[in-house]
């Protein structure tokens, strides 16, 4: 069990059709990482798949990057600080929006990378374009 002192950013939401949890963004710190193998290992459906690679293709990163607009107006369409059945989700939500807004390009430009040329980049080298 993780010592509940140490805060760690939450990286996990609820949503979609079915209210299943999703991983918005991947762990950065050995912290992150045990904390998203706990919530996938307490997931009563086991969502957690560990298969992204399976289901994205560069194509379908892009087309997701273009549309990123729905998920942004979703998200300032309700007020999160009311909803009280998810502990901290209004701060999680905010730091998705955060991450939208700032931080996710450059990561899915280098997971971009990784899918075509099967290996991450080195620092410098050019990453594809969204």
């Amino acid at each position: 069990m993780l010592d509940r002192r140490v805060p760690a950013p939450r990286r996990v939401l609820h949503g979609g059709d079915h209210l299943t949890e999703y991983a918005y963004r991947q762990p950065k710190t050995p912290v992150e990482t045990a904390r998203l193998v706990e919530a996938a290992g307490s997931d009563p459906l086991s969502g957690y798949g560990c298969d992204g690679d399976s289901h994205w293709t560069p194509a379908a990163i892009r087309q997701w990057w273009r549309d990123r607009g729905r998920i942004t107006e979703y998200l300032s369409a309700h007020d999160w600080d009311d909803v009280d059945w998810v502990q901290d989700l209004a701060d999680a939500v905010r730091d998705y929006e955060s991450y939208l807004a700032k931080g996710l390009a450059a990561d899915l430009r280098i997971y971009l990378f990784r899918l075509e040329g099967g290996r991450s980049p080195s620092p410098g080298e050019r990453l594809p374009a969204l």
